[in-house]
């Protein structure tokens, strides 16, 4: 690889992201509800992750889980969590929207205007799209600086050949980072397919819970959390150091 290869881990707790900065990743996407796609963190989480870690943070502003196609209220409720970000003092912020159609929503240039000298990534609202070429020449004229992507596809290694795609497509433009189901096991591999030069992972591993009573009639409410593991940073970091 020519250039120097990123790791940005999707950290979904301040815990994780204090573990992504530990393990040596270059950059944190700060979100919630992992599970669910990831959705705008709380204010508090915000405040806290800012003051706590110092490698780069982009904060995901998602209005709800589910699909892309948002109303007014949904956009302005994006540019307030935005306007939110720039006065916190964060790096970036993480957007994406769709048209039904299926294209990408050119209202998003107002989100790109609202994070003013902010980094910019377009999310995986691009792999909802109708058409993926299309959608990166959009992503381009908005003004975005990244674009998230597994190519499509439910894995970035599955997807491979469709982000090499784009990686051809989108030149010196605009970076594509390569994200979805990568691991230190297979992030070589997706690295030798794509040509991509930054990936995103979130390194997550199940720890259990501290809780010496559990009410056995809410079995539903599974109290072990995910949050990224420190080891598993290391060994993608290390990965990325063969490059």
């Amino acid at each position: 690889m020519s250039q120097q290869p990123l790791l940005e881990i999707a950290a979904g707790s301040l815990a994780s992201a204090v573990a992504a900065q530990e393990g040596g990743a270059d950059r944190v996407e700060l979100c919630s509800s992992l599970a669910e796609g990831g959705i705008t963190p709380s204010c508090g989480m915000l405040a806290v992750v800012r003051e706590r870690v110092r490698i780069p943070v982009y904060v995901l502003v998602r209005p709800r889980a589910g699909d892309f196609l948002y109303d007014e209220a949904d956009f302005e409720m994006m540019r307030r969590d935005i306007e939110t970000c720039v006065s916190l003092g964060f790096d970036g912020v993480v957007i994406g929207a769709l048209d039904a159609d299926g294209h990408v929503d050119l209202r998003c240039r107002e989100l790109v205007r609202a994070a003013g000298r902010l980094g910019v990534t377009f999310h995986r609202a691009i792999d909802a799209s109708a058409d993926l070429g299309r959608a990166l020449d959009d992503i381009m004229a908005l003004g975005c600086e990244r674009v998230l992507t597994s190519g499509g596809c439910a894995t970035a290694l599955a997807g491979a050949q469709v982000i090499a795609g784009l990686v051809k497509q989108a030149g010196d433009r605009i970076r594509i980072m390569a994200g979805a189901g990568i691991r230190s096991g297979n992030l070589a591999e997706v690295a030798r397919l794509t040509g991509a030069h930054e990936f995103h992972g979130s390194a997550r591993m199940v720890v259990k819970s501290s809780m010496r009573y559990l009410n056995p009639a809410l079995k539903d409410l599974a109290p072990d959390i995910e949050q990224s593991s420190l080891d598993e940073v290391r060994a993608m970091k290390a990965q990325l150091a063969s490059f």
